[in-house]
């Protein structure tokens, strides 16, 4: 027990440059249905900043699958053909920001007009009273498993575990799809 916590602490140390460990603690009753222990421990954390990192795409998204049909791809080019017919016609602007501008406005009009925006898929939450009532299950066996460590209850117990586990691959491959 105490070279269980000692490593973990040694392990942190090695990493000085990146954590501090403040407090470390171990706790036995939390049901992670493994044979190992829960350990918390706080950390402060010291990052460094990337200027890279901090530049994230917010536009618009347009669904380009459309384009693959026939209907949408004509109307998608004559749009973009009779919008920049307009822009040539506007040739007296010397300012390449101005006119980069409205190149980039263009583009995302006759886009907005044809293929619409990308929708995203929407997650359905896949755990319910089901799943918990299998997480009580599996829980109380385990409690009678270590009360009374004979051959049966080992067996029951694993039995519930896979039923579990069996259960919960499906559900969340059901939401997935």
């Amino acid at each position: 027990m105490g070279r269980l916590t000692n490593r973990l602490i040694t392990c942190i140390d090695r990493q000085e440059t990146a954590f501090e460990h403040s407090r470390c603690k171990k706790f036995q009753g939390a049901d992670c249905d493994t044979d190992h222990y829960l350990v918390v421990a706080k950390l402060r954390e010291r990052l460094a900043v990337r200027k890279q990192g901090a530049q994230k795409f917010v536009g618009e998204r347009f669904n380009l699958r459309k384009l693959n049909e026939l209907g949408v791809k004509e109307k998608y080019q004559i749009e973009i053909r009779n919008r920049f017919a307009a822009l040539e016609n506007l040739n007296g602007e010397d300012n390449v920001n101005r006119a980069w501008e409205n190149f980039k406005e263009n583009i995302k009009t006759s886009a907005k007009g044809s293929l619409a925006l990308h929708e995203w898929k929407q997650h359905k939450p896949w755990f319910d009273k089901e799943c918990v009532d299998f997480l009580d299950q599996r829980k109380q066996t385990k409690i009678q498993w270590i009360q009374d460590p004979s051959q049966s209850n080992v067996d029951n117990l694993n039995n519930v575990r896979h039923n579990a586990s069996r259960h919960f691959r499906k559900k969340e491959g059901i939401s997935e799809s």
